[in-house]
């Protein structure tokens, strides 16, 4: 039986860490039980039984970047949510199961009207996209009649329906300045890449004030710690993280090398790391990154900034809920058609860029 996923963090307009067992999520105490995680006794078999049960379905599994490793591996594509999305959209498959987040399941129904798109598991949320919803962006646009809103992709499909404009980390600057100078811009959710983006192209926006609570908990201290114990290494930050700005000023001021600090997608940081195979990388962005970049770069050598950088909703997804999925047809993500429609103009725009 298919089921509609929901997520089950509550929208909240300010950037507070979601609320879990009583409390907000503690990265120390994720990533202490993701070290603990027990890991399938026959990876091998029951990834040939999803290969097995994917050709018999016609369907095609995408994985994001910050899967777990064994979730990769067995997957059709690895990357990040658009991109996996698109790629989906180009294969003639009749079905896509989506190992990510549910805002990216809700991307490839958008950019894949035809297919069946399947969730793993329904308890895949997202922090940064439960900061905003279709309310409270309509609210704020009502403050700022005419103003151009820009949604990263990290939103549900109805804040995307709403926008002018869908970026991703890759192409926001791009996005940004593509918009004429008298034009206001709203720019949602994420207010560290808010931040970074008004400084790298001057452009004054209203930024909301959301967070991915991954990605703020990478902080400068672990960015100083980092250069301490590896100071020869190419810093790969990811714009969303608490300590991009501080990155900035460090390469503008001339306190580390500009040549070696990049503020990156997580494609952006895979590319990187390819083209300079045999340096060492200090990386921040969420874990699950690394196990594709060892893969990819296999001479480099990567530390993470923060050993604390895990994603819960991320590592929902486990290679047993996937098998399950395949093989039980759950759980169906669905977009109502009036929204989807004007979600794919917001993402086209961006496309035509």
């Amino acid at each position: 039986m298919a089921a509609v996923a929901r997520l089950s963090i509550s929208p909240r307009p300010h950037p507070t860490l979601p609320a879990e067992r009583g409390g907000a999520i503690s990265l120390e105490s994720d990533a202490a039980e993701y070290a603990q995680r027990v890991i399938p006794r026959d990876v091998a078999g029951m990834s040939a039984e999803i290969r097995e049960l994917a050709r018999k379905r016609n369907a095609v599994i995408l994985a994001h970047n910050y899967q777990v490793p064994e979730v990769q591996d067995v997957a059709d594509f690895v990357g990040d949510s658009l991109g996996l999305s698109r790629q989906a959209a180009a294969t003639s498959a009749n079905v896509i199961v989506f190992c990510g987040v549910h805002f990216m399941a809700e991307t490839a129904v958008i950019l894949s009207p035809s297919k069946r798109v399947l969730i793993p598991d329904l308890a895949a949320g997202c922090s940064l996209a439960a900061t905003i919803n279709a309310e409270q962006l309509a609210a704020w646009k009502a403050e700022y009649p005419g103003a151009i809103v820009v949604s990263y992709v990290n939103t549900t499909a109805e804040v995307k329906a709403l926008s002018d404009y869908c970026c991703t980390s890759g192409n926001a600057e791009r996005v940004i300045r593509a918009i004429p100078e008298d034009k206001e811009i709203l720019f949602l959710p994420d207010m560290f890449l808010g931040t970074y983006l008004e400084k790298v192209t001057g452009r004054k926006m209203h930024v909301w004030p959301g967070e991915c609570h991954v990605h703020a908990g990478i902080r400068p201290a672990d960015i100083d710690r980092a250069r301490a114990e590896h100071g020869d290494a190419d810093l790969l930050v990811h714009p969303e993280c608490g300590c991009a700005s501080q990155c900035m000023y460090f390469k503008a001021s001339g306190d580390i090398d500009a040549e070696r600090t990049h503020i990156l997608s997580t494609e952006g940081m895979v590319r990187h790391a390819k083209e300079h195979p045999s340096r060492s990388f200090v990386v921040a962005t969420e874990l699950g990154i690394m196990h594709r970049l060892a893969k990819e770069a296999p001479q480099g050598r990567f530390y993470a900034a923060s050993e604390h950088a895990i994603c819960r909703y991320m590592k929902k997804i486990t290679l047993e809920k996937l098998l399950t999925s395949l093989r039980d047809d759950v759980f169906e993500v669905t977009v109502p058609e009036e929204v989807a429609n004007k979600a794919r103009g917001a993402i086209q725009r961006m496309v035509e860029l």
